[in-house]
């Protein structure tokens, strides 16, 4: 029986459109292919990982995402705009509006080192946004709180351990309150004790539902938290699908190879 012949059963709502559909992704360096025809979609509130071996092309999806580069042909939307054609390349103020709606944590931290913890942070907000700066700080100071590092708002980027500074590096991101948040490789800088205090973020803002691409070499991390995960290689998507189907069953041999060295002694 369809919904429509069962007066009990409520048609199906409106299916919502994704916050990001990205189709046709070319990126070359030079005669280095870097991406070629990269297809993806991120629902809101969705968390889509990129994972493969370095070279593979992920960073540069999330440079492309977040108007730090521009890529040589392809479609970029997102929900409520912007809609870029890449054929003709990115203007400055389309690269700006997609920095509007999305915000990337780079795998070195990259905070300003002669400002303290909450000027990094409230940074954005007041001189790109135009914030008010008492909201900016009042804003800074919960996320601090979120984070537990409250009591370092005063600090300077070297008097922070490198989790800490990674912390920070999220707080400035979630400051600018994004509609998508680009993760690249957040934890391969850090020692590996303190890789934990960043993953335990990175979940707290999955299980918010917060809409995030994350780039990661943590493919226990990626089993727990993705919806969807793409494996990369040579600058296309080998394969896809739901975690636990592609880490248990992958159906391509390239990705079966990548995961045999990579991901199964986590079995």
């Amino acid at each position: 029986m369809s919904h429509t012949d069962d007066p009990l059963t409520p048609p199906p709502g409106p299916v919502s459109p994704p916050l990001l559909r990205v189709s046709g992704l070319q990126k070359s360096f030079g005669a280095n292919r870097v991406l070629d025809g990269v297809d993806l979609e991120v629902g809101r509130g969705e968390v889509l990982v990129l994972i493969g071996p370095s070279g593979s092309g992920k960073t540069t999806v999330l440079r492309c995402l977040n108007g730090l580069e521009t890529a040589d042909a392809g479609r970029i939307e997102f929900d409520g705009g912007p809609s870029i054609d890449l054929a003709g390349g990115a203007s400055k103020t389309e690269r700006a509006a997609m920095r509007d709606r999305s915000a990337m944590v780079f795998q070195h931290h990259n905070l300003f080192p002669h400002l303290t913890v909450i000027q990094n942070v409230i940074e954005g907000p007041v001189h790109a946004h135009g914030v008010p700066k008492a909201e900016a700080i009042a804003r800074a100071e919960a996320l601090l709180e979120r984070v537990g590092l409250a009591e370092k708002r005063d600090a300077y980027p070297f008097e922070l351990s490198g989790g800490q500074q990674q912390r920070v590096g999220i707080v400035r991101a979630l400051a600018l309150q994004p509609d998508l948040l680009l993760f690249d490789e957040p934890t391969s800088a850090l020692d590996p004790e303190l890789v934990g205090e960043v993953l335990t973020v990175l979940r707290g803002l999955a299980d918010e539902g917060w809409t995030m691409v994350i780039v990661t070499h943590e493919l226990a991390f990626a089993r727990e938290v993705a919806d969807e995960v793409l494996f990369f290689d040579e600058g296309v998507i080998v394969e896809r699908g739901a975690p636990e189907a592609l880490f248990t069953h992958p159906e391509k041999e390239r990705t079966r190879r990548f995961l045999d060295r990579i991901l199964r002694p986590l079995d």
